[in-house]
C-alpha cells in the first residue's frame, strides 16, 4: 500500500518498495503489519493511511478480503 503526502502510520510500520517509495510494510505472511491478525483490525486505525481510510469497514471488499483470509487459514490446517 502506497503511502501519500499526509499519511502518518508510526514509523515501524513504513517500508521501502523497490524504487525507494514509502509503503506500509507486509508481515511474512503477506498481510500489513499493522493488522492485529488476533481480531483482524487495523492495530493503527486512527493513524491508518489514505488507501485505508478510503477502504469501507464492513464493505463488500471487507469482507472479500476477510474470507479470502479465512480460506488461506483454513488451508494451512
Amino acid at each position: 500500500m502506497l503511502l501519500v503526502a499526509g499519511d502518518d502510520p508510526p514509523e515501524q510500520y513504513i517500508d521501502e518498495d523497490e524504487d525507494g517509495v514509502q509503503i506500509m510494510g507486509k508481515a511474512d505472511d503477506g498481510w500489513c503489519a499493522a493488522l492485529d491478525r488476533e481480531h483482524m483490525r487495523c492495530g493503527i486505525y486512527e493513524r491508518r493511511p489514505l488507501v485505508c481510510r478510503e477502504f469501507e469497514m464492513a464493505g463488500a471488499d471487507c469482507h472479500a478480503e476477510r474470507a479470502a483470509w479465512h480460506r488461506a487459514v483454513a488451508e494451512l490446517r
